[in-house]
């Protein structure tokens, strides 16, 4: 069975992004895999630790505030799961907790739990629109397609970007780079939401967490033709 963790539902699911954990459970079932939602609200007891994929929606600036000081209490426990090869996604509002920092315009500074490098500052410009990615699963480069919309303008340090922007603006509308990643953390501003859009990013999330429960991880070959379909309505649209 794989414990999956979602963190601040009611809070924190801009644009649907609870999406995201319905897809990665109903991929696992239509395999047979056996799945347990645990649904974690502000103060819940929670073990990083013994969740197989934790996922970490968007939100506004307040709700972030409220998360981060949530977070915080979390942050020792959070970080040994994530070294330990704990399956993360975080999108969004989500991935900018997950950093140093957040400023805003007025100058506040929202801590992140600085468990990955980088840092997020408010800009007066929203980026917004469809975006496609490039990215590595396997040695494999992998187009992915969904939505941004954020005013917060992120700059990585001594860490990968989740991918390369072939359309949209990315992490900062500068530096081409979409997203971070570290070990099993996945961080991204695509809503849409991201993985039932991207059923390949989705297995490739499944399987890594049953490599880490030491479970056999090669999946069995689902009926993805529709899904397929609309991704190449979306490259073809964008990539014209």
């Amino acid at each position: 069975m794989l414990k999956v963790c979602h963190l601040y539902p009611d809070l924190l699911n801009l644009y649907g992004d609870r999406g995201n954990v319905m897809a990665y459970v109903r991929r696992c079932q239509w395999r047979g895999i056996e799945v347990e939602v645990h649904r974690i609200n502000l103060g819940d007891p929670v073990d990083f630790r013994e969740m197989d994929f934790l996922f970490l929606g968007g939100g506004s600036d307040r709700e972030q505030n409220l998360m981060a000081k949530d977070l915080e209490n979390r942050r020792e426990l959070l970080h040994a799961a994530a070294e330990e090869g704990l399956v993360v996604l975080a999108i969004c509002g989500g991935y900018q907790l997950l950093g140093k920092y957040y400023r805003t315009l007025e100058g506040h500074v929202i801590p992140g739990l600085g468990l990955l490098d980088f840092y997020t500052e408010a800009g007066r410009k929203r980026m917004i629109g469809n975006v496609v990615v490039e990215l590595e699963i396997d040695g494999e480069r992998v187009r992915v397609t969904g939505f941004e919309n954020h005013a917060g303008r992120t700059f990585l340090g001594q860490i990968s970007p989740l991918g390369r922007v072939l359309v949209g603006y990315g992490n900062n509308g500068e530096d081409g780079t979409e997203g971070a990643r570290y070990k099993n953390v996945f961080c991204s501003y695509l809503h849409g939401p991201l993985l039932p859009k991207n059923p390949r990013l989705t297995d490739h999330l499944i399987s890594l967490a049953l490599r880490r429960r030491g479970l056999p991880a090669e999946l069995a070959p689902l009926d993805d033709r529709l899904e397929r379909a609309a991704t190449e309505i979306m490259l073809k649209r964008l990539l014209k």
